[in-house]
């Protein structure tokens, strides 16, 4: 099995780790001497070993991965608990870190960008963190050649390594062969990793090798059998022309702590990982093995594995932090959709695609280049056009795991802006020290973790807030559980505090089918009830419906097609309640027939192809208009539920675009190519060009002053926005 198994446990509990943060540098100059997922538990039952016949024997100076320990080691720890309750501090020093943990060196650059160029160009400091050495089989394979190139998996490595060091050199505007800094960084457990450094102007990038090898004897797929197997260690890979000398070893609880000491002593307030609950995707054997992914699901087993050791990894960085009153450290988490990206309609417009595809170029390299490095001058068969013609179609998206329109926004009864979001795996407030200040005093913590990024939200009848999220129930390794639920804050009294967090299950029965599912959207309709919507493991719709007295019924499937997450849901002029989300080949539709009525699927008629997600406003009439952009276009498209073209506003860009229905017509949010915030009241469009760099995406807000954008920057703290355009 290359992905998690699934398990039924209804807290998150993870072991404590030790307390040392250590992380020792010894500083070398560039080319001087180093310093001395899952399936059923009946699967589950049949894979996993509780012993080892035999220690496989180790590679010696080459560090070449086995099999450490002949014993199966005690059972870890158990503790701390994941403690939703609300009230603890929060810390940050609002200095902006960029933190990026991968799988394969590579992963960056075909999954988190752009985003992570624009943080970059905005000066926000950036450490990246390779948890594999990325050697495969050893072969660098040189494109045009026919003779097959000898294996040498320390040799393969460093080639990787290299590229990247020639890609972030030229993204931050250096020359590709500028020389790194190197050391050697000593982790926790007296571990060793290849640090690289490189800084110009206000730019600064770290690159952090750990190098646990890809494979290993018995263990083809060696990171995911150590997120699986409680028998298994790994060692390392050296690197040729590494600073590091020594092989490290590994194991479940090791891995886990090495990232909380680099998160610990990085202190990112963003961190970027990797998809942790890929989609269910049944391939034919062939297309499977071809597109790299494992069995049963969209992405290979190395980022499923890589992207739950980081979120382990943020929640004990959290129970660490706050152990004995301690604060939570304020920082917000991003997934990144991998192989994912080949099943769905491409949605990076021609600029943005050339932008991001060229970072590959130096990263792929070429033989024939003086880099200096023996190990060779990057990963040979990715670079030149070769991104852009392979069939896979990687780099020409860029999807987020848990999509959201952005951080909740209330206005209270003193005129103050509340914004909640999630900072450290927890649900927070932030409120406006004066209306209309744009300034925000410390966040309060409301509690819930640990929680997916990203906040559902609906607004009472009488004024009160609902916040729904997506919890990581559990979340652990060696056949442990990993269980995702919707969870629920309702508040007290209308600008009061609030209840305790309350649990609304899964639409799915399975645990590995309920890692599958997706962020929580809700409606209130005018008849007072609550309308839950969350994407299911078939890549549907499930509901559930809070009734006026407080009582939620079951959880029902809405059938219909399949969709992408980051769903839609709105009410129109005759208070029916219509959700809207992103095929493949169109937008699809559910709906209530009449106020008050069962929310079923629509077969409507053609809406063109949605390369994302969708948004809706109401027209003056109480109609609804959708507004997105198609496949890889920058075009803006808005056309009604029935298909009919709307006058096709003026706002080209990329990504999601948020729309709000005004007697003046549509106001528009979205970025443009650049990645700037753009806003447009009454046909006429702002940009924002100053501030702090957006994360994700930003919400439109319609207050008393007229239109503004609200999100949070690379501090992990709010910003609000209010262009010169008319108010609406």
């Amino acid at each position: 099995m290359n992905d998690i198994p699934g398990g039924r446990v209804r807290s998150a509990v993870f072991r404590a780790g030790a307390r040392d943060t250590g992380v020792r540098d010894t500083v070398v100059q560039d080319g001087a001497q180093g310093a001395a997922p899952g399936g059923p538990r009946d699967r589950l039952r049949l894979t996993r070993r509780s012993t080892l016949a035999a220690a496989v024997a180790l590679a010696g100076a080459t560090g070449v991965a086995g099999l450490t320990g002949c014993s199966v080691p005690a059972p870890r720890r158990s503790g701390p608990t994941a403690d939703p309750a609300p009230g603890m501090p929060i810390t940050s020093s609002r200095r902006a870190q960029l933190m990026q943990i991968m799988a394969h060196p590579d992963d960056d650059l075909y999954f988190m960008n752009p985003d992570c160029r624009r943080m970059v160009d905005a000066g926000v400091p950036l450490v990246c963190v390779y948890v594999t050495a990325g050697e495969h089989n050893g072969k660098n394979h040189i494109p045009g050649r026919r003779d097959e190139p000898v294996a040498d998996k320390a040799a393969y490595s460093s080639a990787r390594h290299q590229g990247l060091r020639q890609a972030y050199a030229r993204m931050i505007g250096l020359d590709k062969f500028t020389p790194w800094q190197k050391g050697v960084a000593t982790l926790r457990g007296d571990r060793q990793a290849e640090i690289n450094t490189l800084a110009h102007g206000n730019r600064r990038v770290e690159l952090v090798f750990l190098n646990l090898a890809m494979h290993a004897p018995r263990r083809w797929m060696a990171v995911p059998s150590l997120w699986e197997d409680r028998a298994l260690g790994l060692r390392t890979v050296v690197a040729s022309d590494s600073p590091v000398r020594r092989a490290s070893d590994y194991d479940y609880d090791g891995l886990i702590d090495v990232l909380v000491g680099l998160m610990e002593r990085y202190r990112p307030t963003v961190i970027h990982t990797l998809d942790p609950d890929p989609d269910i995707q049944h391939s034919d054997e062939a297309t499977r093995k071809r597109d790299s992914e494992q069995r049963g699901y969209s992405d290979h087993g190395d980022h499923t594995a890589v992207a739950s050791f980081s979120w382990a990894a943020m929640v004990r960085w959290v129970a660490e932090a706050t152990r004995g009153g301690g604060a939570i450290p304020g920082f917000v988490a991003t997934s990144f959709r991998g192989y994912y990206n080949r099943h769905w309609p491409k949605n990076l417009p021609e600029a943005v695609l050339k932008e991001k595809a060229a970072h590959l170029v130096p990263y792929g390299g070429d033989p024939s280049w003086p880099c200096g490095n023996s190990g060779g001058c990057g990963d040979y068969n990715v670079g030149g056009t070769r991104p852009l013609t392979n069939k896979k179609g990687w780099v020409r998206s860029t999807h987020y795991r848990y999509p959201g329109p952005g951080p909740v926004v209330a206005t209270g009864q003193d005129g103050r802006l509340s914004v909640y979001g999630v900072l450290g795996l927890r649900a927070v407030r932030w409120r406006e020290t004066q209306p209309g200040s744009g300034q925000w005093n410390e966040p309060d913590d409301l509690g819930g973790g640990p929680l997916a990024p990203g906040l559902g939200s609906a607004t009472l009848l009488d004024g009160r807030q609902l916040l729904f999220g997506l919890r990581f129930a559990a979340l652990s390794g060696h056949g442990g559980a990993n269980e995702r639920e919707i969870v629920v804050l309702e508040q007290r009294a209308t600008g009061g505090p609030f209840l305790a967090w309350a649990g609304l299950g899964n639409p799915e029965r399975d645990d590995d089918r309920g890692r599958r599912i997706g962020v929580p959207v809700a409606v209130t309709a005018p008849d007072g009830r609550v309308h839950l919507f969350v994407r299911n493991a078939d890549k549907g719709i499930s509901t559930r419906v809070r009734d006026t007295d407080g009582t939620w019924s079951r959880w029902r499937d809405l059938g219909g097609a399949e969709i992408q997450d980051g769903l839609s849901a709105a009410v129109d002029g005759r208070g029916r309640v219509h959700v809207f989300a992103a095929g493949r080949e169109r937008v699809h539709h559910w709906a209530q027939n009449a106020s008050g009525a069962p929310v079923a699927f629509r077969a409507d008629g053609p809406l063109p192809a949605p390369g994302g997600p969708v948004d809706v406003a109401t027209t003056p009439s109480g109609d609804l208009a959708l507004y997105y952009r198609q496949p890889a276009r920058e075009k803006l498209v808005a056309v009604r539920v029935d298909g009919g073209r709307l006058a096709t506003p003026a706002f080209d860009g990329h990504g999601p675009v948020s729309a709000a229905g005004t007697p003046r017509g549509p106001v528009l949010l979205g970025r443009d190519l650049r990645g700037r915030i753009l806003l447009q009241v009454g046909g006429r469009r702002a940009v924002r060009a100053q501030g702090v760099v957006p994360l994700d995406s930003a919400t439109l807000h319609l207050g008393a002053k007229g239109a503004m954008a609200v999100g949070l920057g690379a501090d992990a703290y709010p910003w609000s926005w209010a262009s010169h355009t008319d108010a609406a």
